[in-house]
């Protein structure tokens, strides 16, 4: 080795000395060094590193650490322990240019504790407590020998049918993207090399929460307009924030796949953004562009996805088989190999794994004594996340905080769920170390009040439905049925209800329900659970609904038989001791709505930013010759940004610093908010902006700003939005991205619907 290389190596490969060196450049010259290991690579070595293999049925272990061996695999997904992922390594230490593994998962809300879902932590509309999420998410997952995380997930869903809309942050393009910002920069830190960080895979790319008809892999069909303005943001938001992987989409977009699709992948992605990491394909999705109908076979599939840019091969076979004769013949350039495993290494790179293979799995005698801990979880972080997401829907004559005194009734097939308490994409969370919601109530009354359970009934009565979400569990059935008779069950629980001073009924979607590969055709809570509430209503007691669920609901009948409902989607690890804080109001809810629930599924998409259009239905006038459903009332049951307290809140005395405004410069909007309640609470004030005229039809509003704000009882506060340039300008019909002279409107409220309104002139 020369002195240069020993001197950019020191550091790096001492600790381990089965990695030896594979280049001749230093390591400090990132692409010095890449350059001259690719030129040290075979055909069959620079292929290997553009295989992701799933750890699983598909290829055992044993056979993986030999293709590691032997150079033919890049990288894994799916192991989440320091001893499965050491042996790879060490495989990879074996082969000839020592090129080390990076392992990959999908941590979304959390890694071994277990966070709110994604809408959840949405919900909460607080960026320091999401920063936390990512920051304890990467640091446990770090600490299990994983680099790279598969999130965050920000794809904008205005189609509750859709199963993966509990995966993401909701409706809005301003809340995703300033959500995508935060957690790329908390699971990356201040490098995705340090060793408690991750690199953050952003997905899915692109547009995949509006599949048609809200059902999974199915097409998209959108404007290019429509496109830039609402559903590229999010992407674009993670990219800037320094993600070093995008994960690649399963639809189509206007006919071509994402897989295949070279305007997205390097006309968008890579020349105009200037992304500069690592592409991933999801999971068999190469194979997929076959069915798509662009590939006549897995050879063309092969082709068409590494030259559209796809670097990675997610649960790879065509890569391994074709990309080598497709390069014999000339179908392919060897360019189009070379850069992809430019972009591959890259990231291994940028993960700190030329520095030190080893540098997140360490050695075996550190290993912890038991991967499964308590003592591994952070508990408390994961409370308080998730009293933050909580939202609270209604609240009639006060009925909520309940008082720990007497006697209530828990009823309800999730009231003691706890691997449902968890949510989809639980990482590697543990149902056991969950608190349910029936352990959270014991544990926050102690001996001050009685509780009387009773399950009350099974989440459906629909076997095709259950055995459908059996069969989505690889290890055991998820859901198991009470057998006894539902009129047993129901009686059960009216018999708990008449000696209880209140009844708490815990109701919803188990988390299968709400899932990849989980669209429903309904909104409706189940008629299993509908008929219990029925029973329950009938008891005459005060009725408490205690929702879970990963998506908007049609809960319009429901309103009507509860006296309180508390939305907690599913909340975590610590979900059942966040619930009761609030139900017994040791903590007062301070969660807004990131979606807009619909009144029914017929109103779907129901999004709070439409565009203007020209016979707009208005409240309170006849709906004829107007754009509106006329069996049921018109508009949202519960609006974005909508969420009540135990306190009340007013704003008042909206002002804008001048009336007019020229391009390029900032305007400041102030408004005082009060807390005109007896308690101490947190409020989300939200900024809104409207393009009143414009060379296009633009949306009623839009969220431009928002603060989080705790207020003392009786304390009022003057806060101040800048409303900047930038936040007037939008893609036009020709997509530039360009602010228009004329009115807007600033609205801002505590939810998206009653704000108050002031004007002003963009010159």
């Amino acid at each position: 080795m020369n002195k240069l290389c020993l001197l950019g190596l020191v550091v790096s490969l001492a600790s381990h000395s089965a990695f030896a060196d594979t280049s001749a450049a230093p390591l400090q010259d990132k692409q010095a060094f890449i350059a001259d290991l690719i030129k040290q690579m075979t055909l069959d070595e620079k292929i290997g590193q553009l295989r992701l293999i799933s750890i699983g049925p598909e290829m055992p272990r044993e056979m993986i650490r030999k293709e590691i061996a032997a150079g033919r695999i890049g990288g894994t997904f799916n192991s989440i322990t320091r001893a499965e992922n050491r042996p790879m390594q060490d495989a990879a230490a074996k082969s000839r240019l020592k090129i080390p593994m990076f392992f990959a998962y999908d941590v979304i809300h959390g890694h071994r504790t277990i966070f709110p879902i994604s809408l959840g932590l949405a919900a909460s509309w607080d960026m320091d407590a999401i920063a936390k999420v990512g920051q304890v998410s990467a640091l446990e997952a770090a600490s299990d020998g994983i680099d790279m995380t598969f999130a965050p997930m920000v794809d904008i869903a205005r189609d509750p049918r859709w199963g993966r809309t509990s995966e993401g942050f909701g409706e809005d393009t301003y809340l995703v993207s300033r959500i995508s910002r935060v957690m790329v920069e908390s699971f990356q830190g201040q490098s995705p090399a340090e060793a408690t960080s991750l690199m953050a895979a952003v997905k899915h790319f692109a547009l995949y929460g509006a599949v048609e008809g809200g059902r999974d892999y199915n097409t998209v069909d959108m404007s290019p307009s429509k496109m830039f303005n609402d559903y590229l943001p999010p992407y674009r938001a993670a990219i800037d924030a320094g993600a070093g992987g995008v994960m690649v989409a399963l639809n189509s977009i206007n006919g071509v796949p994402a897989t295949s699709n070279t305007w997205l992948m390097n006309d968008l992605l890579r020349k105009d953004w200037g992304f500069k990491g690592v592409t991933v394909s999801d999971h068999g999705a190469i194979t997929e562009l076959v069915r798509h109908g662009v590939a006549r076979d897995g050879r063309e599939a092969a082709k068409l996805a590494i030259k559209a840019g796809i670097d990675l091969s997610m649960n790879d076979s065509l890569y391994g088989e074709e990309l080598a004769s497709l390069l014999k013949a000339g179908e392919i350039d060897q360019a189009d190999i070379d850069n992809a495993v430019r972009e591959v290494l890259g990231a291994k790179y940028d993960m700190g794994l030329f520095e030190d293979p080893y540098r997140r799995i360490g050695k075996a005698s550190d290993d912890p004594a038991d991967t499964y801990a308590d003592s591994r979880l952070h508990r408390a972080e994961a409370r308080d996340v998730a009293r933050r997401s909580l939202v609270l829907l209604e609240n009639r004559q006060q009925t909520l905080p309940l008082k720990k005194a007497g006697t209530i009734a828990l009823v309800g097939p999730l009231a003691d769920a706890p691997i449902d308490m968890m949510g989809s994409w639980a990482a590697a969370g543990r149902p056991h170390q969950s608190i349910t919601v029936r352990e959270g109530m014991r544990q926050v009354l102690g001996d001050k009040a009685k509780v009387i359970y009773a399950k009350g009934s099974n989440v459906t009565h629909d076997k095709a439905i259950l055995d459908y979400l059996n069969f989505l569990n690889f290890d055991a059935p998820e859901i198991v049925d009470d057998p006894r008779p539902a009129a047993v069950l129901i009686d059960e629980a009216v018999k708990a209800a008449k000696q209880s001073d209140v009844v708490v009924a815990v109701v919803g979607e188990s988390r299968g329900m709400s899932h990849e590969s989980s669209s429903r055709t309904t909104l409706e809570i189940p008629a299993a659970q509908r008929e219990l509430i029925k029973a329950l209503k009938a008891t005459g007691k005060p009725l408490v609904l205690v929702l879970m669920n990963g998506r908007p609901l049609s809960l319009a009948w429901e309103r009507e038989q509860a006296d309180a409902i508390l939305e907690t989607w599913f909340s975590g690890t610590e979900g059942g001791n966040a619930i009761a804080d609030v139900l017994f109001g040791d903590y007062n809810p301070s969660g807004k709505l990131a979606i807009t629930f619909p009144r029914s599924v017929g109103q779907i998409p129901m999004y709070y930013n439409h565009l203007s259009i020209g016979r707009p239905f208005t409240p309170g006038k006849p709906g004829n010759y107007t754009s509106q459903y006329f069996e049921e009332p018109n508009g949202p049951l519960y609006p974005f940004g909508y969420g009540l307290s135990y306190s009340d809140f007013s704003l008042s005395n909206l002002s804008l610093s001048s009336k007019t405004v020229k391009q390029g410069q900032d305007l400041e909007a102030s408004i005082v908010v009060k807390n005109t309640g007896k308690r101490d609470g947190e409020t989300v004030v939200q900024l809104y902006l409207q393009d009143v005229t414009a060379s296009m039809s633009r949306p009623v509003k839009e969220l431009k700003n928002f603060q989080k704000v705790m207020l003392k009882a009786g304390e009022e506060r003057t806060l101040r939005f800048t409303i900047k340039a930038d936040d007037l300008k939008f893609y036009n019909g020709q997509l530039q991205w360009a602010a228009e002279p004329g009115e807007f409107r600033v609205q801002v409220g505590l939810d998206s619907q009653a704000v108050q309104q002031q004007s002003f002139e963009l010159l």
